[in-house]
């Protein structure tokens, strides 16, 4: 059974990092692109960024570009998003998923909240 866990979510204050990362289990990680998804209040859901199964291209959406960094592990099987310089517009639920025909899979989300 396939199982994408994020966790790392949390309150930060405007300015602020966090480390978010994805625990996958069930395929071949290191077998598959994976990507963040954030959902935002009001706005629906919206691509962050993806990396190729072997780590070696990465992909960002504009407003994230120099701001997060995606990575993986794939000896640990573990997907990471690195995000600094928080700002209250990346306040959102974040997904993992991956892409494997016909479906995409995702994990439960975490909630990230940037207030002061």
């Amino acid at each position: 059974e396939v199982q994408l866990v994020e966790s790392g979510g949390g309150l930060v204050q405007p300015g602020g990092s966090l480390k978010l990362s994805c625990a996958a289990s069930g395929f071949t990680f290191e077998d598959y692109g994976m990507s963040w998804v954030r959902h935002v209040p009001g706005k629906g859901l919206e691509w962050v960024s993806h990396i190729e199964y072997n780590g070696g291209t990465t992909y960002y959406a504009t407003s994230m570009k120099g701001r997060f960094t995606i990575s993986r592990d794939n000896a640990k099987g573990t997907l990471y998003l690195q995000m600094n310089s928080l700002k209250p517009e990346d306040t959102a639920v974040y997904y993992c998923n991956f892409w494997r025909r016909p479906l995409t899979f995702w994990g439960q989300g975490t909630q990230v909240t940037v207030s002061s």
